[in-house]
């Protein structure tokens, strides 16, 4: 009798840079670990000396961990509050920001809302998540250390790649 495998599967979480599109921050975890806790990991791994002037992510992200680590990071979070989002108690800054979003959802409109806090900017992580997955989908490493510094050398060869094909636009007249 053959021993079966197990295949375990591996989430990659990035932040990047709006303006230069370099990836940030990178953690990885086994596909059982949801999104949100990982926020707070990938803050940190941004020096605290640098400012951080928003942070955008989809529903998912709406927890108070989340909206609490952002704030302490002194960034603007823009996340949209999940469908039936009620209050929350104005304990910390981050839920008084969410609380902000709230009201503005709703007076606006989920949709109105959206273009008014740019949160339309989410598409480019999710356009150099793509990136990420064109330089392989699969890891050659078996162990599990060893697969996160793969990603990481993948995530440096595409901020090298992004660094000489991002072209500079500017305003003419």
């Amino acid at each position: 009798m053959g021993g079966s495998k197990r295949r375990i599967w591996r989430k990659i979480h990035i932040g990047i840079d709006e303006e230069t599109l370099e990836v940030r921050a990178v953690e990885v975890t086994t596909s059982n670990v949801g999104d949100a806790p990982m926020m707070p990991e990938l803050l940190n791994q941004i020096p605290s000396d640098q400012d951080i002037g928003s942070v955008t992510a989809d529903g998912a992200y709406d927890t108070r961990k989340c909206h609490d680590a952002i704030a302490k990071r002194g960034a603007r979070a823009v996340i949209p509050p999940r469908k039936n989002a009620q209050h929350w108690q104005p304990t910390s800054a981050g839920a008084v920001a969410r609380n902000e979003a709230v009201n503005a959802s709703r007076y606006l409109g989920r949709a109105i809302w959206r273009k008014w806090s740019g949160y339309h900017r989410r598409s480019r992580v999710e356009t150099k998540m793509h990136c990420v997955k064109l330089l392989g989908q699969s890891l050659m490493s078996r162990d599990f250390d060893r697969q996160v510094t793969e990603i990481q050398i993948r995530i440096d060869v595409l901020n090298r790649y992004t660094a000489i094909g991002t072209p500079i636009t500017e305003p003419v007249g």
